[in-house]
């Protein structure tokens, strides 16, 4: 743009080049386009777009043009050395038409004569800046440092938006990245292959240097090395007693540790000699820890919150797949060990189902029971806590009966509560009916068409006293409010059944002495020696007759007229009852 140009029409380029400059998204084209658009404000012989690095607190050159390659790829200046550095260190604009006679130009570009320098600023912050060079004395004049100025501040607003985009579209990418990886480990039932399988995808999320897997050994309380990569040939590899160390620590308390600095951190123990930084992550099966994701680095503060995130969502599809494995090869044993292993599996499958609601759950009442038709049952059910104040009780029932229905279940209510937690990161995401459509997908892409699951999952808001619930083929749950006892009508698809189902949710609200009660078929469908079966009107009765006792007599009242119904018949299919009383 030549001097002659009038004041108005280099306003209305101004604003026509700012609006062009933030439709851009992908930051490689972003910046290429950068000085294409200067050059419509203002003549230059080089031109470079730098970038500060937070951690490091220095400036690199994200593009240019005009500069010999070699310096801009290894050109990186530190804030406040030269006329960029010292133009960020001080947000603001730095014009100098004669640069040899000021002591702080240091030459990038052989023959520059003018340099003008402009800090990218975004709410209050440099986040680095645009430089011009020209090799003609005098080059630049004030009108052009004004104009930069403003076109900068349109550029610090669309390196942000493309950062935020490109952020955006990694994290989808890696969730996506997630889900592919979990099916993979739920194909792989041999545990050795699958821990090698683990430490091989696991590089597709994060690249690590140093990586190793342990696992609990509940005998001896102590985590065990199963695989390490790039540990070296010299370095043991200790058994490491629960509550020692990084790992030891994360593995005891179920929490992930981030250590930047492992010089400062006292319960380091050595392993790597030039190690500096420290990511454990602990392998959660609902509320049991199992194993310990350890990654090391020689870079300090080389782990970030990000990393931490995704290795807890991969830590938790490894734990699944991991215990899956520990079943299928209990399982596979010999004739000889199977009741053995059976009951270890009974013992696995009571260990899974919550003993009691989390804790610090106050003015709400929660009961269940659980009687499998065989040694092992394919119902399931859970109580979670994944926000304060708030309560959700998955119910659910797989096809089949036995040791494949007690491994899908295992499964299924894997996937529930994987996705139910995540709520605090998205919960339009994940409400009830996003929970059972993202379980479905999984469960479909598995292709066990003779398997499905029926569940029921409902999200008590004990804060806002509101219940949203969403069902996919569960019998209808029971509300007992204001007097009345009546099934909730709320079809949905079993999960697994069809890819794409989508689901619908009811609400109510919540006052104390509401009662919820949620059943699987096995107790609707148990018959008498006639061959009657119980039903939802006998159902209803008992919990008319039994809504104003405390939750566990009425799970107690329900399985008691069951029983006395069925009478000598054995049962048919597993039964499990869940009844949530509002106390408060």
């Amino acid at each position: 743009m030549t001097s002659t140009t009038k004041p108005s029409d280099q306003l209305t380029t101004l604003f026509a080049l700012g609006r062009e400059v933030v439709s851009v998204l992908d930051l490689d084209q972003l910046l290429q386009k950068i000085p294409t658009l200067i050059a419509r404000l203002t003549d230059f012989q080089a031109f470079a777009v730098y970038l500060l690095d937070e951690k490091r607190k220095d400036l690199s050159v994200a593009y240019s043009v005009g500069y010999p390659e070699e310096m801009a790829r290894m050109l990186r200046v530190e804030v406040g050395h030269g006329l960029v550095g010292a133009a960020v260190a001080e947000g603001q604009p730095i014009l100098v038409n004669d640069v040899d006679a000021d002591p702080r130009y240091v030459e990038a570009v052989p023959g520059s004569k003018a340099e003008l320098v402009v800090p990218l600023r975004l709410k209050g912050r440099v986040i680095g800046a645009l430089n011009l060079l020209s090799n003609m004395p005098g080059q630049f004049t004030e009108a052009d440092e004004t104009m930069l100025r403003q076109f900068g501040a349109h550029v610090a607003v669309a390196i942000e938006n493309a950062r935020l985009f490109e952020r955006e579209r990694e994290y989808t990418s890696t969730l996506e990245t997630l889900a592919e990886i979990g099916r993979e480990f739920g194909a792989i039932l041999n545990l050795d292959e699958l821990l090698t399988r683990i430490t091989n995808l696991t590089r597709r999320v994060i690249d690590y240097r140093t990586f190793g897997i342990l696992l609990v050994n509940d005998e001896t309380s102590e985590l065990e090395m199963k695989v390490a990569v790039r540990y070296g040939d010299n370095v043991s590899l200790p058994r490491v007693k629960l509550g020692h160390g990084l790992v030891g620590y994360a593995a005891l308390n179920g929490e992930s540790v981030l250590v930047p600095d492992v010089s400062k951190e006292p319960r380091y123990i050595k392993v790597v000699d030039d190690a500096r930084s420290e990511l454990a992550i602990p392998l959660m099966l609902k509320d049991r820890c199992i194993g310990v994701f350890d990654l090391e680095s020689p870079e300090l503060d080389a782990f970030t919150k990000r990393h931490v995130e995704v290795l807890t969502l991969l830590g938790s599809q490894a734990a699944v797949a991991i215990e899956n494995a520990r079943l299928y090869e209990t399982i596979r044993g010999n004739e000889d060990r199977l009741e053995k292993e059976i009951r270890f599996a009974q013992r696995v499958q009571a260990a899974l189902l919550p003993a009691e609601l989390p804790k610090r759950m106050k003015h709400v009442d929660v009961a269940a029971r659980f009687a499998p038709a065989r040694e092992l049952g394919g119902d399931l059910y859970d109580f979670l806590a994944p926000e304060p104040n708030s309560l959700v009780v998955a119910v659910g029932d797989v096809s089949g009966k036995g040791v494949p229905a007690a491994l899908y279940s295992a499964f299924a209510g894997e996937l529930i509560r994987s996705r139910t937690f995540r709520r605090r990161y998205a919960p339009e995401q994940f409400s009830p009916a996003g929970v059972l459509a993202s379980t479905n997908t999984i469960l479909h892409e598995r292709q066990l068409e003779e398997y499905y699951c029926t569940l029921c999952y409902a999200v008590f808001d004990l804060k806002r006293r509101r219940v949203t619930l969403a069902n996919s083929g569960l019998p209808y749950p029971i509300r007992c409010a204001a007097h009345t006892v009546s099934q909730i009508e709320l079809p949905g698809v079993p999960l697994g059944s069809f890819a794409g189902s989508t689901y619908d949710e009811a609400a109510f609200d919540l006052s104390p002495g509401d009662v919820f009660v949620f059943c699987s078929d096995g107790v609707f469908e148990a018959n008498d020696a006639i061959g009657r079966e119980f039903g939802a009107e006998r159902l209803l009765a008992v919990v008319e007759g039994a809504c104003r006792r405390s939750a566990p007599e009425l799970v107690d009242a329900i399985f008691t007229a069951v029983q006395e119904f069925r009478g000598d018949v054995p049962p048919n299919d597993d039964m499990t009852a869940v009844a949530v009383r509002i106390t408060g």
